[in-house]
Formats: C-alpha cells, structure tokens, sequence
C-alpha cells in the first residue's frame, strides 16, 4: 500500500491510501469540531438532513437514483467522536474503476455527488427544507432517547458522563433529545454554515487512484471548503483521578446489574511512547477471550455473566463492562482489581504475554482487510496526534513490548469511577 498525506490548505488535509487491494474505492470527508453543549445537536443533525436531498436531486429517491448511476455506489452520513471532538462525516463507496465497463471513470462523478450533498443541499426559501428537518430531528430525539435499551451500552455511558464530568468528553455526541426535536430550519441553517466555515477537514481516499488524481477531484468539488482555518481541537487528559474513586449506583427494570469502572492511563495515549504497552496490557487484562479478566473472574469465579476491558487511547481511559448478579457486585469489583494488580506485579508468564501480543498484532493488521476501518484509523490518529501511523508500523512495535513494560504501564493505571446499575428496589 502507498500511503500519502497532504495539507491543501491550513487545517485542510488530504489522505490517499493507495492499493490494488480491493474493488471498491472509499472517498469521505470528516468535519471535525471541539465538542460542545451548544451545538453538539446541531451538528448532530445536520448530516441526516443533508442526506435528505441536494440541489440538483432535492429528495431521497432522486439522490439514491444518482447514486445507482455510479454502478450502484453508497452514500452514508455519520456523527463519530474522538476524544473531545465531535466529527461529521460523509463516506461514498463506489467501484473501483479498474472494474467498471468501457473504462468508465468513477473517482470524479462520485467526489462531485459527495461534494453536492454537503455543500449544496436542497432549501427551502434559503434554509433547509421544513419537513426535512422535523423529520430527521425526530428520528434524532428517538435515537438518543433509545441508548438506554441497551443497559451494557447504558451503563458505559453513563460511567463516562460521570466520570468525566465537567469534561468536554461527558457530553452525548448526538446532543439533547429536547433539543433536536425543537431546532428549526433557520437556527439549523446557521449552525450549519459555522461548521463548514470553521471545522477542521480530512479527506480520505482508499483505492487505485494516483493521488494527484484523488487531490484534483477533492479540490475541484470540495474548492469552497479548501481555505486556511485556525481550528483547535483540545482533548483534557487527566492523568490521574486526583481524589477518591467516585462510586454511582442507579436502579432501573432490569434482572441482570451491570458494574462499569473507569480507569485514567497515566496520561498515556495514542501519542505517548508507551502506547503500545498498553495496547498489550489492556489485551492481557481483559480485552481478550484469553485474558485474565475472561479467565478468571468469568470462567474460575463465574462472577460475572461477561466482563471485558476497553480503551479510548484519543482520552487516555480505560473501562471494564461486566454483567452480573446484584448479589455479586463486591466480589466482582474485588476481583477486577485484583487482576489488575495481577497485571501490576508482573504476575503473568510469557505465555499469556506472547497470547496478548498476538492478539494485538493480529487485530491490527487485520483491519487493513477493511477500507472503513482503516479510514476509521487514519482519520482518528490525523485528529489525535497529527500523523498516520501504518498498522504494520504498530505492529511491529507492539511485538518489542516487554513484560515489564506491560507491568509498567498497568502500575500508572488509576481507578476513577465505579457505576453499578442494579434492579429497582421492591416497595
């Protein structure tokens, strides 16, 4: 693969990941924004009304009906956070030209729909369609109003707005139910415009193009977006909790608890030198089906119904999920920590330890079998430390981690927040 990475103009940069690998091409653009109160349901909403129509195809079948045109090729809006940074997004997947008939070229008519549906929508007396927005607002207020029927995912998020609290990264990326029911076209509209004028912009390309190809197609269909802007996107890494673990319990209908705990890093993320690590001390502890956590407090104890460990390297967190029986929260929390410190002691043999690298490197190179997830990654590390990093590169780094760095990184490791969501109590 020939990877390219080009800034077209201040806080406009333009990524090509060039391979012969698949038959499809990728093409998004991400426009990425601090991550705010006051618009995070705006911007929340507006690619889902964008999506509804552009100018030249101003309702839903006729810009599917283009779409077909181009061999069938897909368009999709999307809200995606990373770190404290809320990203609107828009991916087209087309055919690869090497595949279409009579040398029919794909790369150009398809950046040129992309590039209508985001920057000249259908309107209504000069601001978005009426029903448009009624209509996607809704659907926004019953997408953030559903979170909480999935307790797993509930109780995650709920962990983190606690947890974080007072952090940019505690709000709902989709906004405020309320809110995105009560936004008119005018309000929106405005919104809208201060995105286009102030979001920092990633294009991303995966494909066989040449990358001069793919930059002159992004210029010529994206040129109003392709100015100098001062964007900042701060991400508040704490280090270290700084106070006593913060515990929250709430009760709800349900047979089954759920204990979240939130860990801070040590201030290790993406862009610290000890990543890695803690790539492979997170796979160790309990992001596998082979870690100690799964092992352990799942298959020995039988404490829980499931538990596993997760990071979010933009924030610098870690959080172990588990589900299980009210009766049974002490002794699951007792032995989560007790893994981890396990993990702290170096108490683990180079078997396990070469079981978690593998993992890891596996994982990693995996996803280059996948235009979305490496999109996912490009744009992620551009936005979380400002360059683009290989899986292979990672990999091989993640198979130089020692034992003793594991043990290093999980010693920085810090219990912040435990949340425990339980049945509500009979009366």
């Amino acid at each position: 693969m020939e990877r390219c990475h080009k800034v077209l103009a201040e806080g406009v940069e333009l990524a090509v990941c060039r391979s012969q690998q698949f038959k499809t091409g990728l093409l998004s653009v991400t426009l990425a924004v601090p991550l705010a109160e006051q618009t995070a349901t705006a911007y929340a909403l507006a690619p889902e009304v964008l999506f509804r129509g552009s100018r030249n195809y101003p309702d839903m079948e006729r810009l599917s009906a283009a779409a077909d045109q181009l061999y069938g090729a897909v368009i999709g809006p999307g809200v995606r956070q990373r770190g404290e940074s809320q990203c609107v997004s828009f991916l087209c997947s087309f055919i690869d030209d090497r595949y279409a008939l009579d040398g029919t070229a794909l790369l150009e008519p398809a950046t040129q729909l992309l590039g209508e549906v985001l920057l000249d929508p259908a309107t209504q007396d000069g601001v978005f369609c009426k029903d448009y927005v009624a209509g996607e607002g809704a659907n926004l207020a019953d997408e953030i109003n559903a979170r909480v029927n999935d307790k797993r995912g509930w109780s995650i998020f709920r962990l983190t707005q606690e947890m974080c609290a007072g952090e940019a990264y505690a709000l709902d990326k989709l906004g405020d139910a309320q809110q995105a029911v009560a936004l008119g076209p005018q309000e929106l509209w405005g919104h809208y415009q201060r995105l286009l004028e102030g979001a920092r912009v990633i294009f991303y390309y995966g494909g066989s193009a040449e990358p001069e190809r793919v930059e002159q197609a992004v210029r010529r269909s994206f040129a109003p977006l392709i100015r100098d802007r001062n964007t900042h996107l701060p991400c508040q890494v704490v280090s270290t909790p700084g106070r006593a673990v913060r515990r929250v319990e709430e009760g709800m209908d349900v047979t089954q608890g759920k204990l979240a705990m939130g860990f801070r890093t040590g201030g290790v993320t993406m862009g610290t030198p000890d990543y890695p690590a803690l790539l492979v001390c997170n796979a160790l502890y309990g992001g596998t089906a082979h870690s100690k956590l799964f092992r352990n407090v799942r298959e020995r104890m039988s404490l829980c119904y499931f538990v596993s460990s997760m990071l979010d390297a933009v924030k610098g967190l870690m959080v172990v999920s588990s589900g299980v029986e009210f009766a049974q929260f002490d002794r699951a929390e007792q032995a989560i920590l007790e893994q981890l410190e396990a993990v702290r002691r170096g108490d683990f043999d180079q078997g396990e330890h070469q079981a978690a690298v593998r993992s890891v490197v596996n994982a990693l190179l995996s996803r280059r079998d996948s235009q979305g997830q490496m999109e996912q990654d490009c744009v992620t590390q551009l936005l979380a430390v400002g360059g683009w990093t290989a899986p292979e590169e990672l990999a091989a780094a993640v198979e130089r981690v020692s034992p003793q760095q594991v043990a290093h990184v999980a010693g920085q490791i810090g219990l912040d927040t435990v949340y425990r969501l339980t049945g509500k109590e009979e009366g």
